[in-house]
């Protein structure tokens, strides 16, 4: 095979910044082992080539970039390497067929090893950037074994368990379609699929070259079902006729206050994602009709029906509403012409009128009722209309085509599944993050510019409101006490009410930090995170630091099982006295394994996490609510999403403007003084004279 000479076009072609012969963004820190020291696996990479092909140099230099030394790269001519001999050399544990002229992504076989061998699955594909000249789109493979792709399905993003293809009766890796076929079958075995949302393949775009084998049987692979679908009196779903392309929809995003805060940057994200796999997402706020001291006495929003209803929206994607009202009516409503899914960003959806149950038991034995012990907590209601609410949010819930609630952590499904009425549909929902921003840099590089000290090991903690009711910041003080001292720092990003219920030496405060680029800074500037929080529906916290190379320790209890990874991307301890303390002294005792932990996490949580996962999870409850075709079709990708990565040329723009500003000291000393007087609550008289002052104030608007 001869060198070719480097193409200065490559970071156009590809879409991959200096791939793969410069210095790519995208490579990750890969340790050593597996964690918990499990060796990484053996594999072998395929490529069978005539020697000539165009890119054929691309490839094997890209292979070569993997930093994966466990890996053998062998090119052969058609026919000179039997398949059967190849799927029985056990000292191989995976492959990875690479078609001639095609290449590997930055860091593309650590990411697919490691959720291999985390997830136990038979194959592992991830995302195809597909290319001409330019990037022309990204898929990845459905989970249904049909392709119906315009490219063939050649298995360049797929890693195989040696035995599970050695198990399926004359398979030839040189035919056609025989990818295609190994695809369907892995996936009716009891290791099934799994795939991951990053780029692991540039292939060149073959259009025409599709092949039509169909000796083999390619019978879908059938995934847990949901149920029936959507039935209701609705429009019928208008859907491409190209049968290879991902059918499109029209979506309503529909919140209570819009984007500000958590679950509001969430339900951006969401949005983000959807735009991306090629649906039409408008965004609908009911605060911009309704103002959110109206919230408790306000069902109706005839402007947002209105404006949903002439949309002829496909979906409502609705999340985060009692900024606006405290119940499900317009929910009800709406599902009556189109599908409804509500987002469980909190709990409200199945509660009286809280975001959270916490240890109340009345919801699972009498249900929520007058004797509520938080009606004047937010999201604030008077006790003698919680029975009613709780029922009426039942009754939506209970409607024949309902809406389907989406839950962004297996504790988060688990306890949708215990509190809704029976026969809610309940699926997952892998929340999206921007893994082009959140990711490592240069610490050294990036405490210089914060300001921070170089050497210390600086702990993080971060929240909207560092000390709220939720956030256990008793429990995460007396835990970093046990290692204040020399060399050791501590970083607090978030509003801090009580100032004294944190006092730690060497603490750096920035406060609210409002834009995600340089939020990542400060969360990549740091060696550790520590939460003691005991109530997350998932934890967003956890994800962005580890996307940023920081593991997060926390404690073994709700969503913070889905965004800790125990071992992987953090630690977990159990909900005990004294054990976030004891694992935070041996975590700060042994650098080595906090930048283990950091390194995976960066690699699995971009798998999991990233916007194309989470479309990807979206793009499953669609077929299988009969929203669109349930075979065939990949899940398919604008080029801009790419951009969502680290190593792209054209990487996406952050976002700003996530938090509101930092209130100055006159708002902070009133906040300090209703709190001193009434804590967190807001009695009945308070919210009513909010509320009329509001009106008033909208009045006099009008009156001009």
């Amino acid at each position: 095979m001869t060198a070719r000479s480097p193409d200065p076009n490559r970071s156009a072609t590809y879409g991959i910044a200096d791939w793969p012969y410069g210095r790519s963004e995208g490579l990750l820190a890969r340790p050593g082992s597996l964690p918990a020291g499990r060796p990484w696996p053996r594999l072998r990479v395929l490529t069978i080539a005539s020697g000539d092909e165009p890119r054929l140099a691309d490839g094997v230099a890209s292979v070569a970039r993997q930093d994966y030394p466990e890996c053998r790269h062998d090119v052969v001519p058609a026919g000179s390497a039997p398949s059967a001999a190849i799927l029985a050399d056990e000292a191989v544990d995976y492959v990875l067929v690479l078609p001639a002229g095609d290449l590997l992504a930055p860091s593309a076989l650590a990411a697919l090893a490691l959720e291999a061998a985390l997830s136990g699955a038979g194959a592992v594909a991830g995302l195809r950037v597909l290319f001409d000249g330019a990037v022309t789109s990204l898929d990845v493979p459905s989970l249904s074994g049909e392709d119906t792709s315009e490219i063939p399905f050649t298995g360049g993003e797929v890693l195989w368990r040696r035995d599970a293809l050695a198990a399926l009766p004359g398979l030839d890796l040189s035919d056609a379609g025989w990818a295609a076929h190994a695809w369907a079958a892995v996936g009716r075995t009891a290791r099934g699929l799994a795939r991951i949302g990053r780029p692991v393949l540039l292939q060149f775009d073959r259009l025409g070259e599709r092949e039509t084998d169909s000796t083999l049987s390619t019978d879908a692979f059938q995934p847990a079902p949901l149920p029936p679908p959507y039935a209701g009196g609705g429009k019928a779903l208008r859907l491409s006729q190209d049968s290879s392309q991902s059918p499109t929809l029209s979506i309503a995003s529909l919140t209570g206050t819009g984007h500000a805060g958590g679950a509001g940057i969430a339900h951006r994200r969401l949005g983000e994602a959807l735009r991306l796999a090629g649906h039409r997402v408008v965004d609908v706020v009911l605060a911009d009709e309704s103002p959110p001291v109206a919230a408790e006495w306000t069902d109706a929003f005839p402007v947002a029906e209105a404006a949903i209803g002439a949309g002829g929206h496909d979906l409502v994607l609705a999340g985060n509403l009692h900024g606006a009202t405290r119940s499900l009516a317009i929910a009800g409503r709406l599902a009556a012409d189109r599908p409804v899914a509500l987002v469980l960003h909190d709990l409200f959806p199945l509660t009286g009128r809280c975001a959270h149950p916490r240890g109340c038991l009345r919801i699972e034995t009498v249900g929520c009722d007058a004797a509520c012990p938080t009606p004047d907590e937010y999201p604030q209601l008077a006790r003698r209309r919680i029975a009613g609410t709780h029922a009426a949010k039942r009754a939506v819930l209970s409607l024949r085509d309902g809406p389907i609630l989406l839950a962004n952590s297996a504790w988060t499904a688990a306890r949708a599944a215990a509190l809704a009425p029976p026969g809610t549909v309940v699926a997952p929902l892998p929340l999206a993050f921007p893994t082009n921003v959140f990711r490592p840099g240069d610490r050294t590089a990036l405490r210089r510019a914060l300001g921070l000290p170089a050497d210390d090991l600086l702990i993080l903690i971060s929240a909207v409101v560092l000390d709220g009711p939720d956030k256990n910041v008793g429990d995460l003080a007396e835990a970093l006490r046990r290692v204040a001292g020399p060399g050791i720092g501590f970083v607090a990003i978030g509003r801090l009410d009580h100032p004294a219920r944190l006092a730690l030496p060497n603490l750096f405060a920035p406060g609210l930090v409002a834009d995600e680029a340089q939020l990542a800074v400060w969360y990549g500037a740091c060696d550790l995170h520590v939460t003691a929080s005991r109530l997350e529906t998932l934890g967003q916290t956890p994800i962005e630091a580890g996307l940023c190379g920081t593991p997060t320790l926390a404690y073994r209890t709700a969503g913070l099982t889905t965004s800790v990874i125990d071992g992987v991307s953090g630690r977990l301890v159990p909900v005990e006295p004294g054990a976030l303390g004891d694992a935070l002294v041996e975590l700060v005792a042994d650098r080595a394994d906090l930048a283990r932990l950091g390194a995976f996490a960066r690699i699995a949580l971009e798998s999991r996490f990233s916007p194309a996962a989470c479309a990807m999870s979206l793009d499953r409850v669609f077929r299988e609510r009969g929203m669109v075709p349930s075979h065939g079709h990949r899940v398919r990708f604008a080029p801009e999403m790419l951009g969502q990565f680290p190593f792209a040329a054209m990487p996406a723009v952050a976002a700003t403007g996530l938090v509101a500003a930092q209130s100055g000291p006159f708002v902070r000393g009133l906040r300090r003084a209703k709190q001193r007087l009434l804590g967190r609550r807001l009695p009945p008289w308070a919210r009513r004279g909010l509320y009329w002052a509001a009106r008033l104030r909208s009045l006099r608007g009008g009156r001009r």
